[in-house]
């Protein structure tokens, strides 16, 4: 598919007028979220030009162990190797293509392929070739294992979530991520999010929504849904005491200037040494283009990576993370289970919204929709990150 042909999906006009200031802008069309052909040029192009979630890397806590990952019809490895090191692959061996890896395993020690037995180690390359050169003969002249390895996906580990950059020619992750390090930095303090410890209990959960997984950006990026969306959060973080932030090119949100869950749950969990004094009701909620959800308190911090499925399909990952090892006692369990059942009744609350709007993109009647001046800063600035990138993709 040419940019061209993208284009007479969506038409360049309609991404003109996405990019209009926000009074006179419309949002993107329907077909942005129920064509599939789009939502293959996205991983190719929207997302795959980019620094992208692909998984925790809690999903895989012990060496040698391995998962494989199906990242929008692109099928991938995810491997801890005997250095404690996690790498990502494409899931195809290097000898005819074959789908190396159908389902996660822990305590091995490399991967056999199921067809011809090829073997590569957890960190992909290739060890062993049986019968290469005839029966019993498993070398042969001209032949090298070590130009044969998997074939790797750059990645990157920030706050326990593996990036991935399907192209390879993203800025480096340092720059990528660096406006949101250096924002947060005022309240977590310059190496404060290190101090994040993910539990091994109470700590993450999985919704599948039938919804086009930019329509889960859009709605977290604004806080404006949340008297009739979110009635309790509204009753301790109100809609008058939100504030927009548009913090880079690739990310924007809301924030809260009276988030007091600790006191709502009754929960009393250790807290960043370097939060401001004065700060200490804030709350930042960011979303980190393409599909990473990211929200900060002064007790706790969670990350959500969207994996779509479909072009109306996405599955939600929630990871739960505290301040410091001592979070993590046994002592603070009825705290951090608190949290996790406050996020799982927001996060669930959403779930007929971003449905009920994708189930009305597929009506000749819905040309884009508008934008509140006010309220919707943040939604507008993701839908022009994606009209931007669909004018600039080719495939």
């Amino acid at each position: 598919m040419s940019n061209s042909k993208t284009q007479t999906i969506i038409p360049l006009t309609q991404l003109d007028a996405v990019g209009k200031p926000i009074g006179q802008a419309n949002g993107m069309p329907g077909a942005a979220y129920t064509s599939e052909a789009l939502f293959n040029f996205e991983r190719d192009q929207l997302i795959g030009n980019t620094w992208a979630g692909l998984a925790f890397a809690s999903e895989l806590v012990a060496k040698g162990s391995l998962m494989p990952i199906d990242f929008m019809g692109l099928p991938l490895i995810m491997t801890r190797d005997r250095h404690d090191q996690i790498h990502v692959f494409h899931n195809v061996c290097s000898h005819r293509g074959m789908t190396l890896v159908s389902e996660a395993k822990s305590q091995t020690r490399g991967i056999s392929c199921p067809y011809h037995s090829w073997y590569y180690d957890l960190s992909g390359n290739l060890k062993s070739t049986p019968f290469i050169g005839g029966v019993d003969i498993n070398e042969v002249e001209g032949f090298s294992c070590e130009d044969n390895g998997l074939m790797s996906v750059r990645s990157h580990i920030w706050m326990g979530i593996v990036f991935i950059n399907l192209s390879g020619a993203a800025e480096d992750f340092a720059d990528y991520i660096g406006p949101l390090e250096k924002r947060w930095a005022e309240f977590a303090g310059a190496d404060g999010l290190a101090q994040l410890q993910a539990p091994v209990d109470d700590a993450s959960m999985e919704i599948k929504v039938q919804s086009n997984w930019k329509l889960a950006v859009e709605n977290y990026c604004e806080a404006y849904h949340l008297p009739w969306v979110h009635p309790s959060l509204n009753t301790y973080s109100p809609l008058d005491q939100h504030y927009n932030i548009v913090a880079a090119e690739n990310m924007s949100g809301q924030g809260s200037y009276v988030y007091i869950l600790s006191e709502v749950a009754g929960t009393e969990l250790p807290q960043f040494a370097d939060w401001p004094q004065e700060k200490l009701r804030h709350a930042e909620y960011i979303s980190l283009y393409p599909n990473v959800l990211l929200g900060l308190q002064v007790d706790h911090a969670f990350a959500m990576i969207l994996q779509p499925q479909a072009a109306g399909s996405t599955v939600e990952k929630l990871q739960l993370y505290y301040v410091g090892d001592e979070s993590l006692d046994q002592a603070y369990q009825g705290c951090r289970s608190a949290v996790l059942k406050s996020w799982r009744q927001v996060f669930s609350e959403d779930i007929f919204a971003v449905e009920g709007m994708q189930n009305a993109r597929r009506s000749p009647g819905f040309k884009g929709g508008v934008f509140s001046p006010v309220m919707d800063v943040p939604s507008h600035h993701f839908h022009q990150w994606v009209a931007q990138g669909y004018s600039a993709g080719t495939v």
